[in-house]
């Protein structure tokens, strides 16, 4: 399995960033998980890192706020294959590739889905945002097993005893304690931005 941060607040130089979040997961097929503030800053991004915009299988929106949303017109355009996964076309838990889950909706408003990849190590949680919090995030992703690492926005989530036992912590786009995570957890830690890659 294969993370790639596509678009991020910040950026590896000769990338664009800004406010917003989407990343490519690769896992036998290519989800992509939210699609950022711009079409077009996103296939300058995905270009520069080889990624061909119609090899992408499937679309995975965590919520509807524009820095996540703001290039599916454009990817859709490019792409009319993908399939597109919004929140509420999406159940509790409900696969969307081998091996790869919704959590499903949760929070109210706004109403906010995250990615679950099953490995033989556990599971990789991605997040978009986390405005559900990034603890009911977990529990949910719990049901399908340990949780081994936690990858994107974590938002304002403070109660961060509840990443005891994940063994790899990578925050990015809107966390708010980042710096508290990366002191409490230096190993786990990892540092991402646009550009940046996990393998497992």
């Amino acid at each position: 399995m294969k993370i790639t941060i596509v678009y991020d607040n910040q950026p590896h130089p000769g990338l664009k960033s800004g406010w917003g979040f989407s990343a490519l997961i690769e896992h036998g097929e290519n989800l992509l998980f939210d699609t950022g503030p711009s079409g077009s800053d996103l296939v300058f991004n995905m270009r520069r890192l080889n990624i061909d915009v119609a090899a992408i299988d499937k679309i995975i929106i965590s919520h509807e706020h524009w820095d996540h949303v703001g290039g599916l017109e454009t990817l859709t355009q490019m792409n009319k294959n993908a399939r597109v996964f919004k929140p509420d076309s999406c159940s509790e838990l409900m696969q969307l590739a081998a091996g790869v889950y919704s959590t499903g909706p949760l929070g109210t408003s706004p109403r906010e889905q995250s990615v679950i990849v099953k490995l033989p190590k556990g599971s990789v949680v991605i997040t978009g945002c986390a405005h559900p919090g990034l603890d009911n995030i977990l529990e949910r992703a719990g049901a399908l097993g340990k949780v081994y690492g936690v990858v994107g926005g974590f938002h304002g989530f403070s109660r961060l005893e509840k990443l005891n036992g994940i063994e790899l912590i990578a925050p990015c786009h809107c966390t708010k304690q980042t710096e508290q995570i990366r002191q409490r957890y230096p190993r786990q830690f990892r540092t991402v931005r646009t550009g940046s890659t996990i393998e497992l």
